[in-house]
């Protein structure tokens, strides 16, 4: 489940925002300056399974850069620590009516929520 690329229809929406893990997910990333390679913003769509240490990240390089948009696509699922820890910083939480599709045409097992940071 971790390597579904994001529908295209959202995927358009941030077309011009630097995806730290387009395709799939390279922990080297994670260290990785995000900020220089951003010019309108951040698009973070982190793997389902752990998206704790992405969210730590983008979290991180919000705090550094505060006029820099950083969005996150991730799983509605508001008991858990990394929910949590967007809550505690002031995100934005937006969510998305019905189920996402991805690419390959699955439709999403839960519910997601664009996080703005």
């Amino acid at each position: 489940m971790d390597h579904y690329e994001t529908d295209t229809w959202l995927h358009k929406l941030f077309e011009f925002y630097y995806d730290p893990c387009p395709y799939k997910y390279d922990e080297d990333l994670l260290n990785e300056p995000w900020h220089k390679h951003a010019y309108s913003g951040i698009y973070v769509n982190p793997p389902y399974s752990n998206p704790l240490p992405w969210v730590k990240k983008a979290i991180e390089t919000k705090n550094n850069y505060p006029k820099l948009n950083v969005v996150m696509l991730l799983k509605h699922d508001s008991s858990t620590k990394w929910f949590k820890l967007l809550h505690e910083h002031g995100s934005n939480f937006l969510m998305i009516n019905g189920r996402l599709k991805f690419k390959t045409g699955k439709s999403a097992p839960f519910p997601s929520v664009l996080v703005v940071l």
